[in-house]
């Protein structure tokens, strides 16, 4: 499937299991699938909640951090996609 790069990791919380992810560009959205992708990272999953702030959201637009919860531990540099379609 057609992917877009929307931006990337910027921190990782394990104790919650919460990806920070700066938004480069696009907007992501709640029920968006991602395609997170590393040097040792590889996986997709689906945008349950957003949170900036501590505050739930609907999307974020460029040069927003948000939080994302994630299946599994992903690292700060890491390229996160949408996945179109």
């Amino acid at each position: 499937m057609p992917e877009e790069e929307i931006g990337r990791i910027s921190e990782f919380f394990s104790h919650v299991s919460v990806a920070g992810i700066d938004v480069a560009s696009g907007v992501l959205r709640v029920g968006d699938r991602l395609h997170i992708k590393g040097h040792t990272t590889d996986m997709e999953t689906t945008v349950a909640s957003l949170q900036i702030n501590n505050v739930n959201v609907q999307e974020a637009k460029p040069g927003d951090s948000v939080g994302v919860k994630v299946p599994d531990r992903v690292r700060r540099g890491d390229h996160v996609y949408r996945i179109i379609g």
